[in-house]
């Protein structure tokens, strides 16, 4: 009789990060489902067509930015204004991708590439909560990605076919899907006292800024706030960390 547990095949660890990547994301599929068909629907209802609401998610992949072109769709179409706006809102992709490249240091050339095409807010998170505890391969990374696209692409695609169903999203609470995400995003990095002064800190500059400046620039201001007082609250000089004899005088 064959011994079939001599022949079995080792497990793969690029398969084991993919399928780990895909466990990870599933949770935020089931939002960005909702999201992806709402999208889908206000974009019909601008008159868009299918494919071309397809085509959007599917070259964008920036689900604030795409509804913030979304609000300032009109006739004539002020290209130049959609451009800037969006611009605005996707400057925080450079803050992202600053802080996830030294994670990505065993990665190729072209699979930074390839990453950073797809980054988006909710795989940067979760990249990010990867590398602290395990280190981030190329594999995870992507487990987060296919799945999390694909259902961007192909929600958005179903949303197309139900302009006239979902006229009033807030009545059933798809309006408050986006912050709903964030929040359990954000919650997922909570490490105490710390934490709360990054969130402070980023969250009201950003509404400072939001109240005096016009635009988008509130959602650069509360980012680059926020990753400030994460620095200073990480140097190895900080004042919780100097209390030397010498100090204490």
């Amino acid at each position: 009789m064959t011994d079939t547990t001599a022949i079995a095949k080792p497990s793969s660890p690029a398969r084991d990060d993919y399928l780990a990547g895909m466990k990870t994301i599933a949770p935020l599929l089931l939002v960005a489902g909702p999201i992806g068909v709402l999208f889908g629907t206000l974009a019909a209802q601008k008159g868009l067509s299918p494919f071309e609401i397809m085509l959007q998610s599917a070259l964008v992949f920036a689900g604030g930015s795409q509804f913030v072109a979304l609000d300032m769709w009109a006739e004539p179409l002020p290209w130049l204004t959609i451009a800037l706006s969006t611009l605005l809102v996707n400057l925080r992709h450079v803050l992202m991708s600053t802080s996830l490249t030294p994670n990505t240091a065993q990665f190729s050339a072209p699979q930074r590439f390839v990453a950073f095409f797809f980054l988006a807010d909710e795989v940067w998170a979760l990249s990010e909560k990867r590398a602290l505890k395990h280190g981030l391969t190329f594999s995870f990374y992507m487990g987060l990605v296919v799945p999390f696209y694909l259902m961007w692409v192909l929600s958005s695609f179903v949303g197309a076919f139900l302009g006239s169903a979902f006229t009033d999203p807030a009545s059933i609470g798809l309006d408050f899907a986006f912050t709903a995400l964030f929040i359990c995003l954000v919650m997922s990095f909570w490490n105490g006292i710390h934490t709360g002064a990054v969130l402070a800190a980023s969250g009201l500059t950003a509404a400072l800024v939001h109240a005096t400046i016009p635009g988008a620039w509130y959602i650069m201001a509360g980012a680059a706030a926020g990753m400030a007082t994460a620095a200073l609250l990480a140097r190895p000089d900080n004042v919780e960390n100097r209390r030397t004899p010498e100090g204490l005088s």
